[in-house]
C-alpha cells in the first residue's frame, strides 16, 4: 500500500509556498529494501534520498507511449509475430444485384402516414 500527502513549506526569506509531496510505502519487500539501502550508501545517500532519485529517473525516462489506432495496433502486432508483408487471397465474388424498387403504391408513401 502507498499513503501519499502534501507538505506546505513557507521560505521566511520569501513569500513562497512550496508545495512538497509524500508517501510511505508498505508491505514494502525486505530484500528490496537491503538493496535499497545498499544502492543508497554506493551513491553516498540516505534511503529515502536514494528512492526519491530511481522514481524520479524512472518517471523522467519513461517514454510516452505512442496511441496507436486499432488498425495500426495489429500491424504491430502482426509484424511482431513475424508476419509482415503477407497479402490475402481475394475471393471471386458474384456481381452485385440491383437494388429493390420501392417506389411502387403497394409500398405507400410518406404522405399516407399524414392522412392517418
Amino acid at each position: 500500500m502507498i499513503a501519499s500527502r502534501a507538505m506546505l513549506f513557507v521560505s521566511p526569506e520569501s513569500d513562497i509556498i512550496e508545495i512538497m509531496a509524500s508517501i510511505v510505502i508498505r508491505r514494502l519487500d525486505d530484500q528490496v529494501k537491503l538493496k535499497l539501502r545498499i544502492r543508497a550508501a554506493e551513491h553516498g545517500r540516505s534511503m529515502e534520498e536514494e528512492a526519491r532519485e530511481i522514481l524520479s529517473n524512472a518517471i523522467i525516462q519513461e517514454t510516452p507511449r505512442e496511441r496507436l489506432s486499432v488498425a495500426q495496433s495489429i500491424r504491430k502486432d502482426l509484424a511482431d509475430a513475424g508476419l509482415k508483408g503477407f497479402d490475402l487471397p481475394l475471393y471471386n465474388r458474384a456481381p452485385m444485384r440491383e437494388p429493390p424498387d420501392f417506389s411502387g403504391p403497394e409500398f405507400g408513401t410518406y404522405d399516407d402516414e399524414d392522412e392517418e
